[in-house]
């Protein structure tokens, strides 16, 4: 886990989240594709009940040791979803990957039986606006998320990247040397770039609060907060 992500994981447990998720003791996931079965090994490792369901029975016996209650079932059928408890979870992840016939049906059947918190996968715009429309309650790029957070650290300028919402973001980026021996407060980051330094990790040490008397230091690592373009324009600004 890099440390933006474990920064990550240590505001959500700290904060009230704004990114429309709720807290979740257990969750459906729909697909056992790369993306559902990685979704479901990380909620069982961070100890939340998961049920996985895919339609075909050789997946679900490929992942019957690895994930502790799969079944199996055509989850674009309102009944199947009813017998699997469908509503009795916090959490239904609609986690089908190329079939969008499938994942659009199976959206919409939970939304029927009235499941109250429904994320889905998305394979293009169109699709994610379809399942938005028949009752998703968060859509999900997974690829293109990906693909975005990789060019930005492919590029250099950032160490590590994650998209909280539609063109808000997160990104962990070394101190420019511009800022060093510089207080937070004297620096205008916010006036200058319209950006926010959430936490700093000194050379060697652990993430800490920023606040506005902290000093930047040489080999610092800085996660900031802003929209896509200020935080790229920063790291930018920060790579010299």
């Amino acid at each position: 886990m890099s440390s933006l992500e474990r920064f990550r994981k240590w505001a959500d447990e700290s904060f009230a989240r704004t990114d429309g998720s709720i807290e979740t003791n257990s969750v459906l996931v729909i697909g056992l594709g790369r993306f559902g079965t990685a979704l479901a090994a990380e909620l069982g490792k961070l100890g939340v009940a998961v049920m996985a369901v895919d339609i075909s029975q050789d997946l679900v016996d490929e992942w019957a040791d690895r994930i502790a209650h799969v079944r199996v079932a055509d989850t674009t059928s309102a009944s199947a979803l009813t017998q699997l408890g469908a509503v009795d979870f916090d959490a239904a992840v609609v986690a089908i990957g190329s079939d969008i016939e499938a994942s659009v049906l199976t959206t919409a059947a939970l939304a029927d039986l009235g499941v109250g918190n429904i994320w889905a996968k998305a394979i293009t715009t169109e699709h994610g606006r379809i399942l938005e429309r028949v009752g998703a309650h968060r859509v999900v790029f997974p690829e293109k998320q990906m693909g975005e957070r990789v060019a930005h650290m492919v590029s250099g300028e950032v160490v590590d990247y994650f998209e909280l919402d539609e063109g808000f973001v997160l990104a962990e980026l070394q101190a420019p040397e511009s800022l060093i021996g510089i207080r937070l407060a004297d620096s205008h980051l916010r006036d200058r770039f319209r950006v926010t330094v959430v936490c700093i990790k000194p050379e060697g040490g652990s993430f800490t609060y920023a606040t506005a008397n902290t000093v930047i230091g040489s080999g610092d690592l800085l996660v900031i907060a802003g929209t896509v373009d200020d935080a790229q324009r920063f790291a930018e600004h920060a790579a010299g």
